[in-house]
C-alpha cells in the first residue's frame, strides 16, 4: 500500500480497509458500528439506572375506596370498603371536621370492609379518618350526615 492510500485509511475507518481488500458486504451487519451502538446503549442505561423508580414493598396504609350509602343518619351503618382496613391497621372510624374528630362505633371489620355506626354529631359534610396506631389520618373522602 503506497502512503497515500495509509493516510487515505484512517486507524479507526475498518471499513474501508476491508473493502480495499475486496471484501464488500459484512455477513451479519458492521461490526464496529454494532460496537458503538452496543457502547453507547450501556452508556444510556448507566446513566439512566440512578433516575429508576424504586420497588418498595406494598403500603399498609389503609385507603378507603367506596362508602355506602354515601349519607346516612345519626346510628344508621354505613360500609367503607378498600384496602387495608384490617384490625392490624384501622384502629378506629372518625368523622371530622374544620374542628373535632367524632369516633363512630364499629359494628364489623375486615381486611377489605368496614361497617361502622354514624355517631352523634350535628347534621352537614364530614370527612372520614382512620386512626392508625395512635394517629388520625384525614382521608379525602366526604361523608353527609342527614337530619
Amino acid at each position: 500500500m503506497t502512503n497515500m492510500l495509509k493516510r487515505h485509511y484512517s486507524a479507526c475507518d475498518l471499513t474501508s480497509r476491508l473493502r480495499a481488500n475486496g471484501r464488500r458486504k459484512f455477513k451479519h451487519g458492521n461490526p464496529i458500528r454494532f460496537g458503538r451502538a452496543i457502547f453507547a446503549a450501556a452508556a444510556f442505561v448507566a446513566v439512566l439506572v440512578p433516575f429508576a423508580p424504586r420497588t418498595f414493598p406494598q403500603s399498609t396504609m389503609p385507603h378507603i375506596a367506596t362508602v355506602d350509602p354515601a349519607s346516612a343518619k345519626v346510628n344508621d351503618t354505613v360500609t367503607l370498603t378498600g384496602t387495608n382496613l384490617g384490625k392490624a391497621s384501622v384502629a378506629g372510624i372518625f368523622l371530622s371536621d374544620d374542628k373535632s374528630d367524632y369516633k363512630a362505633t364499629l359494628v364489623d371489620q375486615a381486611a377489605e370492609k368496614i361497617v361502622f355506626k354514624v355517631p352523634q354529631v350535628k347534621p352537614g359534610g364530614y370527612n372520614l379518618s382512620v386512626q392508625s396506631g395512635t394517629q388520625i389520618l384525614i382521608l379525602p373522602v366526604r361523608f353527609t350526615v342527614e337530619e
